[in-house]
């Protein structure tokens, strides 16, 4: 299912970016230029959504995504050869980016400019989709309807299977539990939805906050894990440490500064991130080192006491 059908609606999100990015230069529209002067916060509340992190949580996955990490094992299983890995993950992550551009242009311009942008959204109630579905049916007509219909409405529906697969194999590898049984699939799946039924109950505006902000955490988890597995390795860590302690600055800073989390000022929530950042940045890099160390000492014990 997921290697021959959803692959349809991924086409359908992907003919629908084309179709606004043709629409955008061929169009009677005006892209904002990036300049100095627009290089500032213009949302409607500037202090209650500063820039910094604001920006980097919002964007979630067409930045960098942990939900996409843990797809990895699920999109691996419907591989046909281990070398596709680099165009699978790494291209699609990089489309997904390009994908999040064009919309961003595309919201900017329908609405005449950002503040056009921010009092239709404020005039319906921060919809996201009601925006989404509008811009695709005036600019793109009824295929853009359509596109929309497969693009935005399906597209999430695969995606929540697909995060629904993940979670019961994570949690089968976890409690070792064989999957070739339905009812041992039951058994796992089940919980999971009776979970997932109970926060369809809750204001979805405050569960996608929650999830933009556990996405990037999930993100930044893998980045740490990704930089030790390096530094085990002798490898070039510094590719992923970097990201990892600025997403982890993003996450800190937040949890601290957003209203579902502390609701702290901005100034002591920027303070309070660099400080978790440091202390979790020098906790990693002690264990780190003396993971190291452990696994080298292991490693001559192991050649001295196979010389004869």
């Amino acid at each position: 299912m997921i290697g021959k059908i959803y692959p349809v609606f991924g086409v359908a999100m992907l003919l629908m970016a084309l179709g606004l990015l043709i629409a955008l230069f061929f169009g009677d529209y005006h892209i904002p230029e990036l300049v100095p002067a627009n290089l500032i916060n213009m949302t409607s509340d500037p202090e209650a959504t500063p820039l910094f992190p604001i920006l980097f949580v919002t964007i979630a996955c067409g930045a960098i995504s942990g939900f996409h990490a843990t797809q990895s094992p699920l999109m691996a299983r419907c591989m046909q050869n281990e070398r596709l890995g680099r165009k699978i993950f790494f291209g699609t992550m990089i489309t997904e980016g390009v994908v999040a551009l064009i919309w961003a242009a595309a919201a900017m311009t329908f609405f005449g400019n950002v503040g056009g942008l921010n009092d239709a959204m404020l005039a319906n109630g921060n919809n996201a989709a009601w925006a989404a579905n509008e811009i695709s049916l005036n600019m793109l007509g009824k295929v853009g309807g359509i596109l929309a219909l497969l693009g935005i409405v399906a597209a999430p529906i695969t995606s929540g299977d697909t995060a629904f697969r993940s979670a019961r194999l994570i949690l089968s590898d976890i409690f070792k539990t064989d999957q070739k049984k339905i009812k041992n699939r039951l058994y796992i799946s089940i919980p999971l939805f009776i979970v997932a039924f109970a926060l369809t109950q809750m204001d979805f505006g405050m569960i996608w906050r929650y999830f933009a902000w556990s996405n990037q955490t999930l993100a930044t988890v893998v980045l740490w894990t990704i930089t030790a597995y390096l530094i085990y390795e002798n490898k070039f860590y510094w590719i992923t440490l970097i990201p990892a302690i600025f997403m982890t600055m993003v996450c800190t800073t937040y949890i601290l500064i957003a209203p579902e989390g502390f609701e702290l000022e901005n100034n002591v929530a920027y303070i309070g991130g660099a400080v978790l950042t440091i202390l979790i940045s020098m906790l990693f890099w002690y264990y780190a080192v003396q993971r190291k160390k452990s696994v080298y000492t292991a490693d001559v014990i192991d050649i001295l006491e196979r010389i004869p």
